[in-house]
């Protein structure tokens, strides 16, 4: 790197952080810079995945970037491992694209495996995407992984092409949505050029469909599906699918494609528990090099139950309004981000206001809560905060659990009944139990 690239790097990678924070990933710190020559920048990315990832999704951020730091016109071209120069990237690039050219969705390096969260809702499509990238062909094919939107799908389909071109980069790998296949198949007949349809999807030694479920009511496109299925797994080439629903649910699908899809393994993906969603929060925040206090991330796991793509979209908020305050990311962050209110008074309780409440009452904090410590200044206010945390919010025995430290259901439901007990003989308990209710109650929060 020479000296100009060497001073400028460090603002370019600032300025990126500050005005594009969602575009930001910390392996952007693994970018080498090379070199600065007649107002082009090179820069080389550790994987061909990477390089691709950036040409396509990230070139306008940096050429800003680049830009404003010196006041010049400057562009960007990334190199990936093995790229010498211009000419080389371009070949790989074009090599990597007949791994279906344009028209191929694109792959982002962050959907590895290493940043998939397992939990009990996904370990089987994980255990067998994972058999698939190692094995192609020779595991489960087709693989067909269905579930509702934004709970991993994307992101298993996507880990499969990133571990399989890191093992063996010459494959021909074509990743797309079914959309697109079909698109792509009414422009071939039109232009009479199916011939060079057919190369661009059966030429391959893997083909993975997102969204695989928009064939219905579609029955030229099917036929033409079914062909290229079966061209493909007579030769085991692997195939990879992906759906908001298993086979026989998708409507108007075809017996027949019903039948092949499920020749492999067919696996579903659910929606994240709560500790699962603490984890995934951790895991989306460190991609960001952000910082959350653990009492926000419980609280968004504890409001946002859906999908991961809503825990992403916080995350994401978090870091803008972060950047907006230039504040730390605290509670009040997390509560505009999810909508919530916190100077209103009546709204609903969240566990964390719960919280909040007893633990301001009994002067403990909420990590000798999640701890192991049995001592009754700790098990008592404990104890209340599941007993209230059941009453006052929609979460499971499963969900407060899982705030307290990873505590199963039969220990939430101990609690509460021990606390009802309580309050029916011992009467100060009661009043300071029953005074905690109320402030939830008729605040909304604690004062």
């Amino acid at each position: 790197m020479n000296e100009a690239l060497e001073r400028l790097w460090p603002d370019i990678l600032a300025h990126l952080r500050t005005y594009h924070p969602a575009v930001c990933r910390q392996w952007f710190e693994h970018i080498q810079p090379l070199s600065i020559q007649g107002g082009v920048i090179s820069a080389r990315a550790h994987s061909p995945v990477h390089r691709d990832y950036l040409q396509r999704q990230c070139l306008q951020f940096f050429n800003e970037a680049g830009q404003a730091v010196t006041g010049r016109l400057i562009s960007f071209r990334f190199l990936g491992p093995n790229d010498k120069d211009a000419r080389d990237a371009g070949a790989e690039s074009e090599r990597l694209q007949d791994l279906r050219q344009a028209d191929a969705l694109v792959i982002n390096p962050d959907y590895c495996f290493d940043n998939f969260v397992i939990g009990e809702n996904n370990r089987l499509a994980h255990a067998a995407s994972l058999g698939v990238a190692d094995q192609p062909g020779r595991m489960y094919n087709p693989l067909f992984i269905h579930g509702g939107v934004g709970l991993g799908k994307t992101h298993l389909l996507q880990a499969i092409c990133v571990k399989i071109l890191q093992q063996s980069p010459s494959s021909v790998l074509y990743y797309i949505s079914c959309d697109s296949f079909m698109n792509q198949f009414f422009d071939a007949v039109q232009a009479g050029t199916m011939a060079d349809f057919r190369h661009k999807f059966r030429d391959v030694d893997v083909l993975i469909v997102d969204d695989i479920h928009f064939l219905t009511k579609r029955d030229r496109s099917q036929e033409e599906f079914f062909h290229t299925f079966n061209a493909l797994h007579q030769i085991n080439k692997q195939i990879v699918l992906s759906s908001d629903a298993n086979p026989e649910e998708i409507p108007h699908l075809e017996a027949r494609l019903v039948s092949r899809f499920r020749w492999g393994l067919v696996t579903e993906v659910l929606p994240p528990g709560y500790e699962t969603r603490v984890s995934i929060l951790q895991r989306k925040a460190a991609m960001r090099s952000l910082s959350i206090p653990d009492d926000v991330i419980g609280y968004l796991a504890t409001r946002i139950d859906t999908n991961i793509r809503e825990l992403e979209g916080a995350v994401v908020k978090l870091q803008a309004q972060s950047l907006l305050d230039k504040q730390p990311i605290d509670m009040r962050m997390a509560q505009l981000a999810v909508g919530d209110r916190p100077d209103h008074a009546g709204q609903k309780p969240t566990i964390h206001t719960v919280i909040t409440a007893v633990t301001e009452f009994y002067g403990v904090r909420l990590t000798d809560l999640q701890s192991e410590r049995r001592h009754r200044s700790i098990t008592i206010p404990r104890q209340i905060s599941m007993y209230l945390a059941r009453l006052h919010t929609c979460l499971s025995l499963e969900e407060i659990g899982g705030y307290f430290g990873g505590r199963d259901h039969t220990t939430v439901m101990h609690a509460i009944k021990t606390v009802d007990n309580r309050r029916k003989t011992d009467q100060e308990f009661d009043v300071v139990v029953g005074s905690l209710h109320e402030k939830l109650v008729h605040n909304g929060r604690p004062a």
